[in-house]
């Protein structure tokens, strides 16, 4: 997990050292000030400078598997940010099941899609 945000390694590491909900963030913070990933991503705003609030869970071959881009104002949700990011693990193991809106982690009920699902998942899901 890496972060990156338009502001500079000084503003992160004070955002780290005051804000108490970042106390215990083990994961590094890159710094883009100049925009140039944020771009790639989709997320940079050009009249205000700043990136919007864009988060991705890429494979480790480098396929994008799910992307939220939140307007500044909204926050990300950790939990289901990792609800996402388990949910592909497991189905990265698993290719023939779905994860449904609900799964949260090993063990829960998964379906396997097909045509005969469709307009029946709420049946599926009982």
């Amino acid at each position: 997990m890496i972060t990156i945000s338009t502001d500079t390694k000084f503003v992160h590491l004070a955002w780290q050292r005051e804000e108490k909900m970042l106390a215990d963030v083990k994961y590094p913070m890159g710094s883009d000030p100049t925009g140039k990933v944020s771009r790639m991503f989709g997320v940079y705003d050009e009249e205000s400078g700043l990136a919007l609030r864009g988060a991705f869970i890429i494979s480790p071959e480098g396929r994008l598997l799910n992307s939220e881009i939140n307007y500044y104002n909204m926050g990300r949700n950790i939990d289901e940010l990792m609800r996402k990011f388990k949910a592909n693990m497991h189905l990265a193991k698993h290719t023939k099941e779905g994860c449904p809106s609900k799964w949260k982690e090993e063990g829960d009920k998964t379906l396997t899609p097909s045509a005969s699902m469709v307009g029946r998942v709420y049946e599926a899901l009982k």
